[in-house]
């Protein structure tokens, strides 16, 4: 009976002492092959690092000349670009018999309250935004909005847009007297 537990002992020794030295020899050349790689990806995040730094340098530099160089280029703004004509509700209620609401689409003619929403899903909410849009552009808002949109033409409406912008409010209604529809 002693044998019979020898034997197996002996054996799973043996099996251990091969699998160790089998290990030590194959792996002992994979070590240095990962060793290598590891100082090999070292020196590239190295040079990544001061590769950013430099970047960071140079554009924390690019930004302060930028800021020193802003206000110079603002005071050359002239104000007159940026300036806004004020709304006169009182003006536009005395040409067209009713009260006018500051920016309201609808003024133009040929553009009723489902346009009106289509042009402000489109960011173009003011009469200002709509003076400078395109007779395209307005067709293309037109034609997001489906094939019933497709009979109006948007030919007239950025120069209505511009007048109302401006408060040229006899000047759009004469006009809009000689218009059929905004066409």
């Amino acid at each position: 009976m002693n044998l019979c537990i020898l034997i197996p002992l002996i054996v799973g020794a043996i099996c251990a002492l091969l699998g160790y030295l089998l290990g030590r020899l194959l792996g002992s050349g994979n070590g240095d092959q990962c060793n290598e790689r590891i100082a090999k990806l070292q020196a590239e995040l190295d040079a990544c690092k001061s590769g950013k730094s430099s970047l960071e340098s140079s554009l924390r530099a690019e930004l302060d000349t930028t800021k020193a160089s802003l206000p110079v280029s603002l005071a050359s703004v002239s104000t007159a670009s940026v300036a806004l004509i004020p709304f006169d509700a009182g003006a536009a209620k005395a040409v067209f018999g009713k009260k006018i609401k500051e920016n309201d689409l609808t003024v133009v003619e040929g553009i009723g309250p489902k346009i009106k929403e289509l042009f402000h899903s489109h960011d173009v909410t003011t009469w200002k935004a709509l003076s400078e849009c395109t007779v395209e552009k307005c067709q293309e808002v037109l034609t997001s909005g489906g094939d019933r949109y497709k009979i109006h033409k948007p030919g007239t409406w950025p120069k209505q847009a511009k007048f109302a912008y401006e408060g040229k409010w006899a000047e759009l209604l004469k006009w809009q007297d000689e218009l059929d529809g905004g066409k």
